[in-house]
């Protein structure tokens, strides 16, 4: 079994923080430092890990896809089915929830849960999802600096909402 590799970088938008092994990734976060200090370092790099770096440093550069980036994210097969359902979303564009929903045979509400639950934030595109009415919410907030983050990643994308 190979061992996870945890690594941190600064962004745009903040810390961002992610684990994987050589078999992909299997969790990137958007980090908030708790008393100025980031929640974990880079403890060591593996040939996965600066594949990963280079690919989130051309994104914030660029807004380019991550269709390269091996993931292995957990979660239960509905949560696994709205990501991959999120993943073909391309990149400048959006979905709703309901658009989402209706392609699985599931309600908005799931797929918002699901969403929240994304363990793979900007590549797992969840931030591409908005609601019927507006925005909608962002890693489970409505308001703040969570969906600041999404609208930053939206226009970055080249999205007006």
């Amino acid at each position: 079994m190979a061992s996870e590799i945890r690594m941190l970088m600064s962004t745009e938008i903040g810390k961002v923080a992610f684990s994987c092994d050589e078999q992909g990734l299997s969790s990137l976060f958007i980090q908030q430092t708790i008393g100025g200090k980031p929640p974990f370092e880079v403890h060591s790099v593996s040939k996965m890990g600066t594949f990963v770096i280079a690919e989130l440093e051309q994104y914030f550069s660029s807004a380019k896809s991550f269709s390269a980036i091996p993931l292995s994210p957990k979660g239960t097969d509905f949560q696994k089915s709205v990501w991959a359902e999120l993943s073909k979303i391309p990149l400048g564009e959006t979905r709703t929830y309901g658009q989402i929903a209706k392609s699985l045979n599931s309600s908005p509400r799931a797929v918002g849960n699901a969403c929240r639950r994304n363990p793979v934030q900007i590549i797992i595109p969840c931030h591409r999802v908005i609601s019927a009415n507006g925005i909608g919410g962002y890693v489970g907030e409505m308001a703040g600096k969570q969906l600041d983050i999404k609208r930053w990643l939206l226009k970055h994308e080249g999205v007006t909402v």
